[in-house]
C-alpha cells in the first residue's frame, strides 16, 4: 500500500509509491490534496539507478502534471528509481486552478535554481536542488508547457548524444542556449544529462498526450542515454536570442494598431512558431519609440536589435530570414518573461 504524504522539511512534503486512493480522481483531485512543493518516490527493478523528473515549475503549465497523474494510477513498476519534482504547487492551486504562472509578487520559480536562492521560491529550489544532490539522477528532465500554441521542442545547454537522445523521447526540435537565466535546466552544469520539454500549449490535448507517451519512454527504458542514432534524428537550433519587451512598454493583440500601444502583434502571431519568416513579411506594428522598446540578448550580453528586426512605415519585418518560438499572446508573460527567441533560418546563431 502506497504511504500518504509526509512532511519531512519546512519547505517539501514526500510521497513513496502512491497508491491510488492517495492520488484522487482527476489530477485537478490530487492537487487539491497537495498542501506544498513534493517530492514523489516511486521505486524501480532496478535500485541502484535514478532518473528525475521535475514539473508544474510553472503553476499554469499542466501537461507534466496530467502525465504523472495518469502514470501513478496506472501503477507502472519503471526500469530504474523515479524521483520527480512538483515545484509550482502554490501558484498552481490559486483558483481557478492552473492559470497563474506563479504567485501574485512572487517570483519565477524556473528562475531562482541558483545562489542567492531568495525569497520562498529560492527555498524552493534549494531544497529541490538538495534533493537531486541526495539522490544524484542520472539524468533530469523539466516538462513544461509553451506560453503559447505551437509544436513542442526541448531546450538544453548542451547539445551532446545523451541530450539528444533524452530530447527525441519527446520532440525532433531541439533547442541549444548559452542563455544562463537561473532554470533547473541549468543542472546540466552538475554533469548530469538535463533537459527542458516544452510540450506545446497548456490547453492542447496532444501536448498532455506527448507529455505521456514521453514520460512512459523515459520509465520503461533500459537506455534513455545512449539510443543508437538511427532511432533519433534531432534538429538543433543553436544560441537563439532572446526578445524582451521593456517593462514599461505596452502591447496589445489587434489585426491593426489603436496607436495607443507601444508594440501591436496580430492576434494570430503564434502560428509563426518555428515556421520561417522572411524580410518581406511583416511581424506587427510599433509605435514613436520604435524598436527601443525591445531588447536583444545572446551570451549573457545585449545585442543589437537592428540584426534581427527593421521597421518601415511602422511596420516591424525581420532584418533577415528567421526561425522565431516561444511567441505568446498572452501580454503578461510577454512582458514578464519575453517577447519569442530567434535564429536564422538556417537554425544557426544570429550572432
Amino acid at each position: 500500500m502506497g504511504a500518504v504524504t509526509v512532511s519531512t522539511s519546512n519547505v517539501l512534503d514526500y510521497l513513496h509509491d502512491p497508491s491510488p486512493r492517495t492520488l484522487g480522481r482527476s489530477p485537478l483531485e490530487w492537487l487539491d490534496r497537495l498542501h506544498k512543493p513534493t517530492v514523489v518516490h516511486v521505486a524501480g527493478r532496478d535500485r541502484s539507478r535514478t532518473r528525475a523528473m521535475a514539473t508544474l515549475l510553472h503553476g499554469n503549465e499542466p501537461s507534466g502534471l496530467f502525465a504523472l497523474h495518469r502514470w501513478l494510477l496506472e501503477q507502472h513498476t519503471p526500469e530504474v528509481n523515479m524521483l520527480f519534482l512538483l515545484g509550482g504547487v502554490y501558484p498552481a492551486k490559486i483558483p481557478p486552478a492552473l492559470s497563474h504562472r506563479q504567485l501574485p509578487y512572487g517570483l519565477d520559480l524556473n528562475r531562482c535554481f541558483r545562489q542567492p536562492f531568495e525569497g520562498e521560491e529560492g527555498a524552493i529550489a534549494q531544497a529541490l536542488l538538495a534533493e537531486l544532490q541526495k539522490v544524484k539522477p542520472e539524468c533530469l528532465l523539466d516538462v513544461h508547457n509553451t506560453s503559447g500554441t505551437g509544436p513542442a521542442f526541448a531546450v538544453t545547454i548542451t547539445s551532446d548524444a545523451a541530450h539528444q537522445a533524452l530530447t527525441s523521447l519527446f520532440t525532433d526540435r531541439l533547442v541549444m542556449t548559452d542563455l544562463r537565466l537561473g532554470a533547473l535546466m541549468e543542472y546540466s552544469e552538475q554533469e548530469v544529462p538535463t533537459v527542458t520539454i516544452e510540450c506545446g500549449g497548456s490547453q492542447e490535448e496532444q501536448a498532455h498526450q506527448l507529455a505521456y507517451e514521453g514520460l512512459v519512454q523515459y520509465t520503461s527504458r533500459a537506455d534513455v542515454l545512449s539510443l543508437e542514432k538511427a532511432e533519433w534524428d534531432v534538429n538543433v537550433l543553436r544560441n537563439p536570442i532572446r526578445v524582451e519587451l521593456a517593462p514599461e512598454a505596452t502591447i496589445e493583440y489587434r489585426l491593426t494598431p489603436t496607436g495607443q500601444a507601444d508594440l501591436t502583434l496580430p492576434p494570430d502571431i503564434e502560428r509563426r512558431n518555428f515556421g520561417i519568416v522572411s524580410p518581406h513579411e511583416p511581424l506587427g506594428w510599433v509605435g514613436n519609440k520604435g524598436l527601443s522598446i525591445l531588447t536583444a540578448i545572446g551570451h549573457n550580453r545585449a545585442e543589437t536589435m537592428e540584426q534581427i528586426l527593421q521597421v518601415k512605415d511602422g511596420q516591424i519585418y525581420p532584418a533577415q530570414a528567421l526561425k522565431a518560438f516561444m511567441i505568446t499572446t498572452n501580454p503578461v508573460i510577454a512582458k514578464s518573461d519575453c517577447l519569442f527567441y530567434a535564429v536564422k533560418a538556417t537554425g544557426e546563431p544570429i550572432f
